[in-house]
């Protein structure tokens, strides 16, 4: 039995000092699409802070907030991957477009204003920057109907 234990015991050791090393294959690059090559399903990002690297592309890639392989291209800016060595190659594990400027999460009304200190969000009371709401009867505080 404590043979069996001893055996385990190495083993999970083993598995533990291990899985770092598999991690240390992954990266993450942020930047512009340099080039894109359809034929051989890779595309060139340009990071500031690692350089240029070539990234392959296959079908379990993952895309979000791009539509697919199709949708890089040249100039594109702010996308991100996240990508594993594999045979020497970089592949792409998954490919997003970052930033987005969306609001996510909570938040004062203060947070809703854009670049010239102007309101886009509602307030609790339920009516817009200029004072104009929607009451439970469908109609604004000017009494028309649905806008």
């Amino acid at each position: 039995m404590k043979k069996l234990l001893r055996t385990a015991l190495i083993a999970v050791a083993a598995f533990t000092i291990a899985a770092p090393a598999a991690s240390a294959q992954t990266r993450q690059y942020e930047g512009t699409v340099v080039s894109v090559d359809r034929d051989a399903r890779t595309f060139r990002i340009k990071d500031s802070e690692r350089g240029t690297v070539t990234v392959r592309v296959t079908s379990r890639t993952r895309f979000e907030r791009i539509s697919g392989f199709s949708g890089l291209r040249a100039g594109l800016k702010n996308i991100e991957t996240t990508v594993r060595r594999s045979n020497g190659r970089w592949v792409a594990t998954e490919v997003e477009r970052s930033g987005g400027g969306g609001r996510h999460g909570g938040g004062s009304d203060d947070d809703r204003s854009d670049d010239h200190g102007r309101g886009r969000g509602s307030d609790d009371d339920g009516s817009d920057d200029h004072g104009r709401g929607s009451d439970d009867d469908g109609t604004d505080d000017r009494g028309r109907g649905d806008r």
